[in-house]
């Protein structure tokens, strides 16, 4: 009978290779990535899929975020190509390499763009980029043509509601040629192309302190109408009658310098504290505040409308020299 040799159990050699943690990421070498060699004068880069090759003399020119990663103070990788991935939209990226060559270069036209190109600059940090395309964009916006909208009033109700939500004064021009039980004077509707073209300059021209409303559905011909804080301040009628023999005829007028002194007065109400007394006085509007023991007439001044009529009775029409006429007041 054979004994078979029996003795202590000889352990089995550890494992050389470290025990993997579980729940983390694979490290750079699973995906083939390695630190960039220190002696390369040339860099290639892969922003995101836009490839650029470029020297580190480049990179490293200026004080941007780009001579932070290649200077040798951050370890910057590589995949098995030698490109360095930058994890940004490539679609500027050229520019950017195109500054840091040159020390300039020419902006993008479109707004958007020059936006966009800001932004990668600030994420790059380009200063001078920077500076260069804020100033192009501020160069834009005080060359754009302003934008001036009018609203059209549809119904007294909306009147009434447009006056409501504003804080701005308003000037309204009410035209309405069909509204006219007479025949009109020759030079009639030239003057009422001339008071809608003034409209617009005006529109134009003050179209951010003031609200500009067409109504073109109201009782009257041609006439003007300039509010402040949401009350009718001043009103100009550019219509008026020609007494004749034959027919009566309705004449529009075009009383430009008082149109426009309306709307210079009118500028008195932007301010959400009231109109200056002071002013009020001094362009034909409501009394100086004469302290708290003003008489009754004087409150209610203020809420008086100049309602300026171009002329109540002519004296003339325009019918062709030489036809006889009689004039009635």
């Amino acid at each position: 009978m054979s004994a078979e040799a029996s003795g202590p159990a000889v352990p089995a050699a550890p494992s050389l290779e470290a025990p993997k943690p579980s729940g983390l990421e694979p490290g750079p070498a699973a995906y083939g990535l390695k630190p960039l060699t220190p002696n390369s004068k040339y860099v290639k880069l892969n922003v995101g899929g836009s490839l650029h090759y470029t020297t580190l003399r480049t990179l490293t020119g200026q004080d941007t975020m780009l001579k932070a990663m290649f200077s040798g103070r951050v370890e910057v990788l590589t995949d098995a190509g030698g490109w360095v991935l930058i994890d940004r939209s490539g679609r500027h990226f050229g520019t950017i390499l195109n500054y840091l060559r040159d020390g300039s270069v020419p902006l993008p036209e479109s707004t958007r763009e020059l936006g966009e190109l800001l932004g990668e600059a600030r994420y790059y940090l380009v200063q001078g980029l920077i500076e260069d395309c804020q100033l192009a964009l501020q160069q834009k916006r005080e060359t754009l043509s302003p934008l001036c909208l009018i609203p059209t009033v549809t119904s007294p109700r909306e009147e009434q509601q447009l006056l409501a939500s504003t804080s701005k004064p308003v000037v309204k021009l009410l035209h309405n040629r069909s509204n006219n039980k007479y025949s009109y004077t020759s030079t009639s509707d030239d003057n009422l192309l001339k008071n809608i073209e003034l409209f617009d300059k005006l529109a134009l021209r003050f179209h951010g302190r003031l609200l500009f409303l067409k109504d073109v559905l109201g009782d009257e011909i041609c006439c003007w109408s300039f509010y402040g804080q949401g009350r009718k301040i001043a009103e100009v009628c550019c219509t008026s009658i020609v007494y004749a023999t034959e027919k009566k005829q309705t004449k529009v007028e075009f009383p430009e310098a008082r149109i426009f002194e309306e709307t210079l007065n009118i500028l008195i109400y932007e301010t959400p504290r009231g109109p200056d007394p002071a002013l009020l006085e001094a362009t034909g509007g409501a009394a100086g505040a004469g302290g708290a023991g003003r008489g009754e007439d004087e409150e209610n001044r203020e809420h008086r409308v100049r309602r300026i009529h171009v002329r109540r009775h002519i004296t003339h029409d325009e019918r062709p020299h030489g036809q006889q006429i009689v004039f009635k007041d």
